[in-house]
């Protein structure tokens, strides 16, 4: 496979009538790179990787793809190939056949379209169920089928719209390493579209968070997961408490929040058990929810009940600054 190309949307917009979808985004995705884009349905995630794709016209603005722009291209001439939610596998033809398929249209003989199919299904692992057809394979084995007839194309791009939410959450968190591993083998740019954030924060080298048409905020996870820009990135990638301080709002992580002898006065309203730690909501008295994650061990030592009074304390150089 060749390496990666980068990828640039210019004053990128998608209006449906009155209503607009995807709102001037300008982002560069650099090549090679594992990227995805996270937001809650709605948000114009799906609507930014059709027009990616073509699947969608682009009402303003350019798509750059190695410096070309792509927007009036057809699908199948831009140099991107999309793996879809559903797999859109055709039933009556065999696995080898569906990988080869887009090679068939496009006039390659069958010799040369099955060994370059057999390639594709040796990288999945799915070589020794070519003969197969779709309705044959468990949903985990489709996936690897859709994904080896997206890459017979050799995409520069590979659009990924929510390929693991079909998926039971043991064989999601399986084919997440999977991709992962796929795209550094192969070294192309995935965009990935999800709406769960720790399918986010673990397969992506830039999330790209959107919210209302527009990105919200872009970076590698671990600075959008420790340094959220909005109250919107922080409440949606979760694990914060925003609080309402003078001089505007903050965020603090909630495994930076203790239960102690002193602090602010609340009251627990619920405590969930989740193995290495246990996690405590609680009521301020301003009526503001404070989470608390707290080690398993030390929630134990001194263990807490819906009803109780709790003093709430965090270390002040914890607590980070939202825009407004």
């Amino acid at each position: 496979m060749r390496t990666g190309y980068d990828l640039e949307l210019v004053h990128l917009t998608k209006r449906y009538g009155d209503t607009v979808a995807v709102r001037d985004l300008n982002h560069v995705f650099v090549k090679g790179s594992y990227v995805c884009l996270l937001g809650p349905s709605g948000c114009g995630k799906s609507s930014t990787l059709r027009m990616i794709a073509g699947h969608e016209d682009v009402s303003e603005g350019a798509i750059l793809l190695d410096g070309q722009d792509v927007a009036q291209l057809p699908p199948a001439r831009r140099g991107t190939a999309m793996m879809f939610q559903n797999y859109a596998l055709f039933p009556h033809l065999s696995v080898r056949d569906n990988v080869a398929f887009s090679l068939r249209m496009k006039g390659v003989d069958k010799g040369t379209r099955h060994a370059r199919a057999n390639d594709l299904l040796e990288l999945v692992d799915m070589t020794h169920l070519a003969d197969r057809l779709p309705a044959q394979l468990s949903g985990g084995q489709q996936q690897r089928v859709a994904l080896a007839r997206a890459l017979i194309t050799e995409p520069k791009v590979l659009l990924l719209d929510e390929p693991l939410s079909a998926l039971d959450p043991f064989l999601r968190i399986r084919m997440r390493t999977e991709l992962k591993k796929l795209q550094r083998e192969l070294g192309i740019t995935f965009i990935h579209v999800t709406h769960g954030q720790d399918e986010a924060l673990a397969l992506a080298d830039e999330i790209v968070v959107m919210h209302d048409a527009v990105i919200a905020q872009a970076g590698p996870p671990r600075e959008v997961w420790a340094q959220p820009r909005t109250e919107f990135v922080a409440r949606f990638i979760g694990g914060h408490n925003v609080l309402a301080l003078p001089g505007g709002k903050v965020t603090i992580r909630a495994d930076a929040v203790s239960l102690g002898a002193d602090g602010m006065p609340a009251t627990v309203i619920a405590v969930e058990y989740q193995g290495a730690s246990v996690s405590v909501t609680a009521a301020t008295e301003s009526g503001d929810e404070v989470l608390a994650l707290l080690p398993e061990a030390q929630f134990f030592q001194s263990p807490k009940s819906p009803g109780e009074a709790v003093k709430l304390s965090w270390d002040e150089g914890r607590l980070h600054r939202l825009e407004a």
